[in-house]
């Protein structure tokens, strides 16, 4: 796992428009880089559409929000469609990212063990630092919890 106040891994993945994105090209940014499970499933529905709603406070605070989830680019441009995610949705299907931010994790779900991403927010300041991180994330409130941080950059 990464840690607070370490250089944030680079990557280069690509979006739900098939453009790469990577973080070098981001410095000077603020990023909230969110990693979550699967598209259009409950709570990361959830998750994103709270990311969604908050937008202008996300604009306000100089920040870019990414997802990234294991899923295809397909898969991703069609969440973004179905619930008009005005954010960038990357495709991290070999987890690269994933394994890189230490957010690929044994889960336990009613007794049965599998390999998955753990829900987890890293906010990354504009010099490539992370700041914050936040594991084990808990939709309801999320959102709001990382804009109190944003506003301590």
């Amino acid at each position: 796992m990464i840690e607070e106040g370490s250089a944030a891994p680079d990557f280069s993945l690509a979006d739900q428009h098939g453009k790469k994105v990577s973080l070098k090209k981001l410095k000077g940014k603020v990023i909230v880089l969110y990693f979550y499970p699967k598209d259009d499933t409950p709570g990361c529905t959830k998750e994103a559409c709270a990311f969604r709603d908050a937008r202008a406070d996300y604009e306000a605070a100089g920040a870019v929000v990414l997802g990234v989830s294991p899923d295809t680019v397909e898969s991703h441009r069609k969440f973004a469609e179905k619930y008009e995610l005005p954010f960038t949705l990357l495709a991290d299907p070999d987890k690269e990212v994933i394994q890189a931010y230490g957010v690929w994790k044994e889960k336990n779900m009613y007794g049965k063990k599998s390999m998955g991403v753990e829900r987890t927010t890293v906010v990354i300041d504009s010099k490539g630092v992370v700041r914050k991180i936040f594991p084990k994330v808990r939709v309801d409130g999320h959102s709001e919890k990382i804009l109190e941080v944003l506003q301590t950059l």
